[in-house]
């Protein structure tokens, strides 16, 4: 059963999109509907004015995150991702612009003092630099970590991996060292029958087949061939030995004549009145 609510998710973008695009300008690099989101693609030196009209003239009160993506094949490889709110008209907002692994982004701590996490975690895992951020350090990562987790050209297994040392009391970071090779996934199924070996399978030994039947050839002429039944007619044939061949020699007893001369028995006598009947009915018979 479906549970009607007086206020929808997220109110109609009718319109929305002409009114953004509108008020920010030259700004304006790129504007879409996608995917059930308006997104705007702002140039760097105009991101943070544009924010602030967002959020002081169409009550984008709200920044709600900060997001990175890594392009390594365009120029300025990374995508930085802000995800704007407006309580009162109940719309969300994607801005976005775009930067290098040298050029700084506008930092909006000044519009929102949030915003100082959210640039730090990009920052850590993208290596995405931010003008104005007086507090650019790693969150994520420990300060020692070298690179960015996040690039697209970070190695699979990172440089270096850290664990407690009981001998030294502390912390300590050695070189990674893997225990087998990576494995690449395809995520077929084996059970869907997959076109390559798979590992521990080239150990098989596939079964030979079974032989085929053949086919007895018909009896053409006479009458078919029937087994003699084995019987023994001498006693050397019984296997029981000499003991059991006497015994079985000897003639077997006739029956005793019965003393009555076979007459059948004759039926019981009737039984009496059970003790004490005689008393309960007042001694009638």
């Amino acid at each position: 059963m479906a549970v009607l609510h007086s206020a929808p998710r997220y109110a109609s973008f009718e319109g929305v999109l002409d009114e953004v695009v509108s008020a920010l300008g030259d700004k304006v690099v790129a504007a879409r509907e996608e995917h059930g989101e308006i997104v705007i693609n702002v140039a760097r030196e105009g991101i943070a004015d544009a924010l602030r009209t967002l959020r002081d003239e169409h009550q984008f009160q709200q920044l709600m995150d900060i997001a990175g993506a890594d392009y390594p094949t365009r120029a300025d490889r990374f995508d930085v991702v802000y995800c704007l709110l407006s309580v009162t008209r109940n719309l969300r907002l994607i801005i976005k612009t775009t930067t290098d692994e040298a050029t700084p982004v506008p930092t909006v701590t000044t519009l929102w003092p949030n915003a100082g996490w959210y640039e730090r975690e990009v920052y850590d895992m993208y290596g995405v630099l931010f003008a104005g951020n007086t507090d650019l350090r790693r969150i994520l990562t420990d300060y020692g970590f070298e690179g960015h987790p996040f690039r697209k050209d970070f190695p699979l297994t990172g440089y270096v991996e850290l664990r407690y040392s009981e001998e030294d009391k502390r912390v300590v970071y050695e070189p990674v060292e893997l225990a087998q090779d990576l494995r690449q996934f395809d995520f077929m199924s084996p059970w869907e029958g997959a076109d390559y070996v798979l590992p521990g399978d080239e150990k098989a030994v596939p079964p030979s087949p079974a032989p085929a039947p053949v086919a007895a050839a018909p009896v053409t002429g006479g009458a078919p061939k029937v087994d003699t039944p084995k019987t023994t007619d001498t006693p050397a044939q019984t296997g029981a030995g000499e003991k059991a061949n006497a015994e079985a020699a000897k003639p077997v007893a006739e029956a005793a004549a019965p003393k009555d001369g076979g007459k059948a028995p004759e039926a019981p006598a009737p039984t009496e009145s059970r003790p004490g009947a005689d008393k309960a009915d007042g001694g009638k018979a």
